[in-house]
């Protein structure tokens, strides 16, 4: 199986080698037109030149040309590619560079067709051009020009093509083997940070959760992937971390009234003791502690299992709230505080009347037992807004011990407890505020929690309701 890193360089590598082909082919095509006109003009000039300097060789007294300039001046041009003769105006020849010299003109014409056709594969032949001479706007006769059509290069400029070719191989092999060079060090600065997450991955599921990915890439896609895996091996860590806890809770929860049970029965059995009504009620009481930790874990398992079934009908909200804090006034009065339920009358909602009683039974149970002097104050609104419409919002608020920020972050989380102190008043599983969490969720509500250490704490619960 190709690795990663070997298919981005491969992917890099071929479309960076071919886009400079394509390159390649634009500019050799479009340098090549330029060069192509320039080299047609030039033999277009140098005609011109050839025309202007046979006219200046015209004698306008003998109405003749000098012979011996023009046969200098018509060989100096056979070796720069141009074959030419001269005719008077009656057709008669002057001077002819075949004539003056075959073998020369011969050598040259091959010498030219040569180079066009096995150099530059540009087949062509030599073509005749006639110009009309004239001196003071008179006709003094004709100049035929033969040259290689429909262009053709001199040596210096073969030399110059042949020059910015290699020039131009030279530079694209070079670009080539850069490009691959930085599509190596571009795909090893991709792979890498995904190989590391990879391995991190791999310690996480052998079980070390404490593996990290360094997060110090600038690269967003990479940073999320990184970031990610951290998060998730933090999530571990913590779930890991809270079912210790939770094991450790519920040894502790289930230990201490078997204990209890254990010694008080013992005591009895072993006539220590006598089996008093005193005794066997506080027997009784460790029984129902356990009943009462098996019912959570079973409940909460239910919950899990998203098995949860509510049996909703119409109630006054207030009609509930007012039973809940009558069942713990005696508690409230035995810790010297105040519990108060502010009533705002009659307010109809529709839920499961039974598990609403659990929630807030929650509540104000966890307000009592965390405040130690000062008040409990639940009260039951109604409200609307416009982007959740009709609710009643249910506030418990107490001025007990509080919590930090850390502690507000994850009471609602599973297995979590603020109190890891585990005294039999303030001790738990951990669980409560979670199954609250979930039987709001289910009547389509939230729960809201503010804190301050030292200085209490505020659960809101928000219920759908119809309109008045």
């Amino acid at each position: 199986m190709i690795s990663l890193r070997n298919r981005l360089v491969l992917i890099y590598a071929l479309f960076i080698c071919l886009s400079v082909l394509l390159v390649g082919l634009i500019i050799n095509q479009f340098a090549g037109k330029l060069f192509t006109d320039f080299v047609t003009e030039n033999i277009n000039s140098e005609s011109r030149e050839i025309i202007n300097s046979i006219t200046d060789q015209y004698d306008p007294g003998t109405k003749s040309f000098d012979v011996i300039s023009v046969e200098a001046m018509g060989m100096y041009f056979v070796h720069r590619g141009y074959i030419i003769s001269i005719e008077d105006t009656l057709g008669e020849i002057v001077w002819d560079a075949r004539s003056c010299d075959m073998q020369q003109c011969a050598m040259v014409i091959n010498e030219i067709a040569d180079r066009m056709e096995r150099e530059y594969s540009i087949g062509g032949g030599f073509q005749l051009i006639q110009y009309p001479l004239v001196y003071n706007d008179s006709p003094i006769g004709r100049l035929n020009i033969e040259t290689y059509g429909p262009f053709f290069y001199s040596e210096n400029e073969a030399a110059f093509l042949s020059g910015l070719n290699r020039f131009l191989l030279v530079a694209g092999i070079t670009f080539v083997l850069l490009s691959v060079l930085v599509s190596i060090l571009l795909a090893a600065g991709i792979s890498k940070p995904i190989l590391k997450a990879a391995e991190a991955a791999r310690h996480i599921a052998g079980g070390e959760l404490s593996a990290r990915i360094p997060d110090s890439y600038t690269i967003r896609e990479l940073h999320e992937l990184s970031r990610s895996v951290n998060d998730l091996a933090s999530a571990l860590e913590n779930g890991e971390r809270w079912q210790k806890r939770l094991t450790s809770d519920i040894a502790h929860e289930l230990r201490t009234p078997l204990t209890c049970l254990q010694g008080n029965i013992e005591a009895m059995i072993d006539g220590v003791w006598e089996p008093t009504a005193e005794r066997l009620s506080s027997c009784y009481e460790e029984i129902r502690r356990l009943n009462k930790l098996v019912e959570d874990l079973n409940f909460l398992s239910i919950l899990e299992r998203d098995n949860l079934i509510l049996h909703k009908t119409e109630f006054d909200l207030n009609k509930l709230l007012s039973s809940v804090v009558e069942l713990f006034k005696p508690e409230a009065l035995e810790k010297g505080i105040e519990i108060t339920l502010v009533n705002s009358g009659k307010l109809m909602i529709s839920g499961d009347y039974d598990r609403l009683t659990q929630v807030f039974i929650n509540l104000v149970s966890n307000a009592i037992k965390y405040t130690d002097h000062g008040s409990v104050t639940v009260e039951a609104a109604a409200s609307l807004n416009a982007s959740e419409g009709y609710y009643c919002e249910v506030s418990v608020a107490d001025t007990g011990i509080g919590m930090d920020g850390e502690e507000l972050s994850h009471i609602f989380e599973r297995f979590y407890r603020s109190d890891t102190s585990r005294n039999r008043n303030t001790g738990g599983a951990g669980i409560g505020l979670s199954i609250v969490q979930t039987i709001v969720k289910v009547h389509g509500g939230q729960i809201l929690a503010e804190s301050e250490k030292g200085r209490g704490s505020i659960f809101r619960v928000r219920l759908a309701r119809e309109p008045d």
